[in-house]
């Protein structure tokens, strides 16, 4: 059973039309992408879906009691007008739990103060059972591990909403969302404002989620470890593909040559078709014939203009006339040849930049070494990295925090900066090429085709044509650099790296801010790159295809790791489970050895009670033998002979008693 069914939706504001036709289904469990490129309406989708906006074509139909939660791609003005501290608004997704809590203890407090009656018990037991339902004796726990996993301290709990900054309320909504449970979740660019450990976690959790969810993210890594199915938008509308990324990636690829092939049969089989009637129709022996066949084309040009190449391919021609009108204007054979012509190839491939990275240098085998190097300011070390050693054509991925001081270290490269400790080699006959995260080589008072030629003299013509590439057209060159966006200054300064000739290069963040299809170029391009590369990026899926080497920052130390990114996510889990394993050991270790002290303990104190009470025998065996002994002196005294022979044995057990006392003192005394 679906959850939500679009139909057909569309959205246009005048003469514009943002997207057209997008159509699908989200079924319970599912767990849906939705991709394209900036722009295409992806969230103006969202914001239709959860009813902030209203479609202008087209309808949407919820199961019935839907609950759905929406987390903005940006979300300042989430809690708006609410003093809560962050652990206090999570409380209040419970606020029936905690009502029910209350009433709970109040029939607790007329139970023990002696009202048994069977109406009062039945209450409390079905009370009690709808509090154990509902989660009651867990949602602390439950709010404790959201929190957590979204990387929010302790001290983090009792921060104010109104102190938040935007990625934090971003956040907190987020950890809300997942604490509430909506039947379906709506994600726009969830990994936003989170560090590597969180995305993890929160991979993890919708992994098991047993809602669906709909996500709109530029992380191709996340959507492959989340999603079981993708839908593409596109102006004209939406497909779906099974699977998670990169299944979508194989089968369109597979999509688009398959539609392109039976685009071009169809094509050249109108072409063929018309070859016949130009050269029959003229002819009296086969016009009839001709001028038959060329109805049927024209019919079938007309059906094709208004369904597609697939309306013929799928259908039976009776068919075909129920889905479209064809209109009965005449064509001649010249109007006939012009609209096969103009006929348009099925495949739309979204627009990408087409980059090229070029070398003629090339470097020596070793292009970086350093030794015990300690990376940061005179004042503020940052971290010490183990012996680096890059060679050429391999790929170097730095992974770690953020502040953690990777860009110092990029810095500390090109030589801007000094190590602290240790140094640093460059190999020979290197051209180094630098991306900056945060585009700060580039001018804000040029223009893009200025700031282009201040890099490299070229003509206009050329220079105009290189941007072009980079999706720089008619106007856009004149731009202002101040007025671009995020995902425009990345596309000019990669424009600009491809004129460096560069083979060694040094990668700040190169995929912010860069749409999915943009990535993908970019990807392809490194891929093929035939120089070294060292690449700073939070882009898991980018390090996954590209990285020979990990250098994780951790912990001010960077560590290298030889191999990819995946076999290196798998040691990782490794030696998580060996330490956790580890762990359990040392605690089962440590208990058995409290056990053992126990134990010990309750030993010593046997034997100094066992020692303890032999001193009161022998004491008391003494004092015996003291009495008899004043017995015997009496009895002798009066000549009581059977009395004497009887205190005689008396005397001699207990001297013998008294011996073996002091024989069992002595050894416990010694233990």
């Amino acid at each position: 059973m679906s959850v939500i069914t679009l139909n057909n939706l569309g959205q246009s504001y005048g003469d514009f039309d943002v997207f057209l036709g997008a159509s699908g289904s989200i079924p319970q469990g599912g767990k849906v992408g939705l991709v394209g490129p900036n722009g295409i309406g992806k969230t103006t989708l969202l914001r239709i879906l959860v009813g902030l906006d209203v479609s202008s074509a087209g309808s949407i139909t919820l199961a019935r009691d839907t609950r759905i939660g929406y987390l903005r791609q940006e979300a300042m003005a989430a809690f708006a007008g609410r003093d809560n501290t962050i652990y206090a608004e999570m409380l209040t997704v419970f606020r029936g739990l905690k009502e029910l809590e209350k009433e709970l203890h109040a029939l607790q407090e007329q139970m023990a103060a002696g009202d048994a009656s069977e109406a009062l018990l039945a209450e409390y037991g079905h009370k009690h059972d709808a509090f154990e339902r509902a989660g009651g004796y867990a949602y602390e726990v439950r709010i404790s591990q959201v929190l957590d996993g979204l990387g929010f301290t302790r001290e983090d709990w009792d921060m104010p909403l109104t102190h938040l900054s935007g990625g934090q309320k971003t956040r907190a909504l987020l950890a809300r969302l997942l604490l509430e449970q909506p039947d379906l979740l709506v994600l726009d660019e969830p990994t936003n404002h989170l560090d590597v450990e969180a995305i993890e976690w929160l991979e993890n959790t919708l992994r098991t989620w047993d809602g669906a969810v709909l996500i709109v993210s530029h992380d191709r890594y996340f959507l492959d470890r989340v999603v079981d199915r993708i839908w593409e938008m596109s102006r004209s509308g939406m497909e779906e593909y099974r699977g998670n990324y990169s299944a979508y990636v194989v089968q369109r690829q597979e999509r688009w040559e398959r539609r392109e092939s039976e685009f071009q049969t169809v094509r050249d089989t109108f072409l063929k078709e018309l070859d016949y009637i130009k050269r029959n129709i003229a002819r009296d022996s086969t016009r009839d014939q001709a001028v038959g066949r060329m109805r049927r084309l024209v019919r079938q040009v007309k059906a094709v203009e208004q369904g597609g190449v697939q309306i013929l391919l799928n259908n039976k021609w009776s068919e075909v006339t129920s889905q479209v009108r064809i209109s009965t204007e005449r064509w001649e054979v010249t109007e006939l040849e012009q609209h096969i012509k103009a006929l348009q190839s099925p495949v739309t491939r979204p627009p990408h930049i087409n980059m090229r990275l070029e070398t003629n240098l090339r470097s020596g085998e070793l292009v970086l070494r350093t030794s015990e190097m300690t990376v940061g300011y005179p004042a503020a070390p940052l971290f010490t990295a183990d012996p680096l050693t890059l060679h050429r054509q391999e790929c170097a991925a730095m992974i770690g925090p953020n502040g953690a001081g990777k860009t110092t270290f990029l810095r500390t490269i090109m030589e801007q900066l000094a190590p602290l400790a240790g140094e640093v080699r460059l190999g020979a006959s290197l051209r180094v090429g630098y991306f900056a995260q945060a585009h700060d080589r580039l001018n804000p008072q040029n223009t893009v085709l200025d700031e282009l030629l201040s890099h490299k003299h070229m003509d206009l013509g050329p220079a105009r044509n290189h941007l072009a590439r980079y999706l720089f057209r008619n106007d856009d060159v004149f731009k202002p650099i101040s007025a671009l966006s995020g995902g425009e200054r990345g596309r000019l300064a990669l424009a600009i790296l491809a004129l460096e000739g560069a083979n060694f290069l040094l990668l700040d963040e190169p995929t912010n801010h860069l749409d999915i299809p943009a990535q993908e170029v970019l990807q392809t391009v490194l891929e093929n790159f035939d120089g070294t590369i060292l690449l700073v990026s939070h882009d898991r899926y980018l390090i996954d295809r590209l990285a020979t080497q990990i250098w994780d920052l951790h912990d001010a130390r960077l560590n290298v790791f030889e191999g990819s990114y995946t076999e290196f996510v798998a040691k990782r889990r490794q030696d998580a489970e060996a330490a956790k394993e580890a762990a359990v050991q040392e605690r089962s270790t440590a208990k058995q050895d409290q056990r053992q002290d126990r134990r010990a303990k309750n030993e010593e104190r046997k034997r100094l009670r066992q020692v303890e009470e032999m001193e009161n025998k022998v004491h008391a065996l003494e004092a015996e033998l003291e009495s008899i002994t004043s017995k015997l002196e009496e009895a002798s005294r009066v000549q009581d002979v059977p009395r004497i022979q009887k205190l005689s044995s008396a005397y001699a057990q207990t001297q013998t008693a008294l011996e073996r006392a002091m024989e069992a003192w002595a050894d416990l005394a010694e233990e």
